[in-house]
């Protein structure tokens, strides 16, 4: 009853400018369905439809997703504009060559993103609050560019040929845009609903390495271009299970950040730190020799030396939060705020996982005939999903707190990052489809 209550007096508080904001989202659903509702069977008429009232609501819940959606809408179309039905002019119109054809907008957003850590970590430094809402600001803009990138790129893959036309959610190099683009605006959502911006310098580290990422691929295995789907791909569960899971995994990441700094905040054992940060030097270091003794491929140990950078600029930020501890300490919020974001991402990512870990079985059951086959994939999903599962247990019946629940949530980092990239790298199945 108090719920009703609630969301009745919820509803009352709405202004004229709300309900514009929802008519103008159905409308647009509307059109788009008289437009293209020929080419779409039932499912896919099901998902637009809905989407308008549920953008509605989330806009409702939480203003900027409203400008947010506005840019989308004028950055997006304006590019389709200048298409005018040739996937060739997106090298000879201006603003399609340098900012809105889906490549340029990502190249884009990586630099936002870049340049948002960096301005994060300026302001938490120097203690500025000019650095750290210019930081904020920069990554609004990565997730503007960004998702009109993604935008883009589903035109694009029509304007390519119908039949290899589909939402780009597909290979590594599209999952790992989607990747940075939902655990930037997770992460933005608890900025506002927290009022502190000091977190980000952490979680947009995540990011950031994920940017990095997907530029050596793109560089190395030319993963921009636009492909055909493979026949088990070419189903409308993709347009669902497929964001649904990498809600999960954006915010299991988002909330393993947020216990480092939980951890950075009450962890007095500084040998311990020292410990984890040497570990991973440890272990590159024998796989390295390894390498380099038992491997003559040059693109091996290419490769490993590129990884050997990105880990040695990880040590680096991590040796200075080591050292920088008691300054950085002083300028973190307190550490029940730390904690309870800690709690409620993962809370927000168990659900979705849970549900895309639903549709990906009902995908299954479609694409194979069975609704489980123990593939690498489908094993490690589950072992990510029961790491959770027992993580909210704990907290919610055993009252779980502090330092083990943080490095808990720090641990899951490593079991999600296997499970998404990993399993790809390492393993062969049934969902082989973005292999290095």
């Amino acid at each position: 009853m108090e719920q009703q209550l609630l969301e009745q007096n919820f509803l009352k508080r709405l202004s004229m400018i709300d309900w514009v904001y929802a008519l103008l989202l159905c409308v647009g659903a509307v059109y788009a369905f008289r437009t293209y509702g020929m080419h779409m069977d039932v499912y896919e008429e099901a998902i637009l439809l809905l989407s308008g009232p549920c953008f509605a609501y989330l806009g409702w819940r939480w203003k900027p997703i409203r400008p947010l959606m506005l840019a989308l809408a004028i950055l997006s179309l304006f590019a389709v504009s200048q298409y005018a039905g040739q996937i060739g002019l997106a090298d000879q119109k201006f603003f399609l060559k340098y900012f809105l054809s889906s490549q340029s907008a990502i190249l884009w957003m990586s630099t936002f993103f870049f340049l948002s850590t960096l301005f994060y970590w300026g302001g938490l430094l120097a203690k500025s609050d000019f650095g750290a809402s210019v930081g904020s600001g920069l990554c609004w803009a990565a997730v503007v560019i960004g998702a009109t990138g993604m935008l883009v790129r589903w035109y694009e893959s029509y304007l390519i040929n119908p039949d290899v036309g589909h939402i780009p959610v597909s290979n590594l190099y599209e999952v790992f845009i989607l990747f940075a683009l939902i655990t930037a605006l997770f992460y933005l959502y608890y900025e506002d609903i927290y009022g502190t911006r000091q977190l980000g310098a952490f979680v947009l580290l995540i990011i950031s390495a994920a940017i990095g990422f997907l530029l050596w691929y793109t560089v190395s295995r030319g993963a921009a271009e636009i492909q055909p789907l493979v026949p088990a791909l070419q189903s409308w569960w993709m347009k669902i299970h497929v964001p649904a899971n990498f809600i999960g995994y954006g915010t299991f990441s988002l909330a393993a950040m947020v216990a480092w700094t939980y951890l950075l905040r009450t962890e007095t054992n500084r040998a311990l730190w020292i410990g984890l940060v040497a570990t991973p030097s440890g272990l590159l270091a024998f796989a390295w020799s390894i390498v380099v003794v038992f491997n003559s491929n040059d693109g091996v140990i290419s490769g490993m030396l590129k990884v050997t950078k990105i880990l040695a600029v990880l040590e680096f930020l991590f040796v200075l939060t080591i050292v920088k501890r008691d300054m950085l300490c002083e300028r973190l919020p307190s550490s029940d705020l730390i904690e309870d974001m800690m709690y409620k991402a993962i809370s927000v990512g168990f659900i979705f996982f849970t549900i895309a870990t639903i549709l990906g079985a009902l995908w299954a059951a479609e694409a194979w005939g069975g609704y489980w086959s123990w593939d690498p994939k489908e094993t490690w999903a589950l072992i990510v999903w029961l790491n959770y599962a027992a993580w909210l247990h704990m907290r919610l019946m055993k009252g779980l707190r502090g330092q083990i629940a943080a490095w808990w949530a720090l641990v899951g980092l490593l079991v999600t990052t296997f499970a998404f990239l990993g399993v790809n790298m390492f393993l062969s199945g049934l969902h082989s489809y973005g292999t290095l």
